[in-house]
């Protein structure tokens, strides 16, 4: 279960070096793993991490502790990362001038990605379908899959939450998955 972080947020604002470094400890993997998620690079992730740790610390005396430690931190990397992406430049070209080629010249064309009403559709009835799958699961299976998905609570949150312990959340979303899996492969 995770453990409340107010003690350590109060120690690191009065400069508490081991409270610093309890806090990267406890998020630095999982914020490794969002952020790599997002950039999909091993350097630039370990910088952004390293980032989001000094643009939280500097910030760390606005943090509101009504809210979940966990959350404040994510939304900092989130915003991190989004940076980061935007900085990046990309090589683009009008889309309106054709493409000079050793061949001549070709124009462009972009397929139309847009959804149809058959794909809203369709996209409206599997919603349908899943939610009405996640509805029939027996109740504490039903709970922490919506803790997770629907409210993106993390697992340590979860375990918080419904005070059971963390590899009981574990178990629970996997064994809730595999009865989700079964009930949409027969739909």
């Amino acid at each position: 279960m995770a453990k409340d972080t107010s003690p350590l947020i109060k120690k690191a604002i009065e400069g508490d070096q081991k409270s610093y470094e309890a806090l990267v400890k406890r998020y630095q993997r999982g914020l490794y793993n969002m952020v790599y998620q997002m950039v999909k690079n091993r350097e630039e992730t370990e910088d952004l991490v390293q980032e989001t740790f000094i643009k939280a610390f500097k910030a760390l005396e606005s943090y509101n502790d009504h809210y979940a430690f966990s959350t404040w931190l994510y939304k900092i990397a989130y915003n991190n990362c989004i940076d980061s992406i935007r900085k990046r430049k990309l090589k683009t070209y009008p889309l309106d001038k054709p493409i000079r080629t050793n061949e001549g010249e070709v124009k462009q064309e972009i397929k139309d990605d847009s959804a149809s009403p058959e794909k809203e559709f369709l996209f409206a009835e599997r919603s349908k379908q899943i939610q009405q799958s996640i509805d029939s699961l027996p109740p504490r299976y039903k709970r922490v899959i919506e803790l997770r998905h629907r409210h993106e609570k993390s697992y340590e949150e979860i375990a918080e939450i419904l005070k059971i312990p963390l590899g009981t959340v574990k178990a629970r979303i996997f064994r809730a998955r595999e009865m989700l899996k079964k009930k949409l492969m027969m739909d």
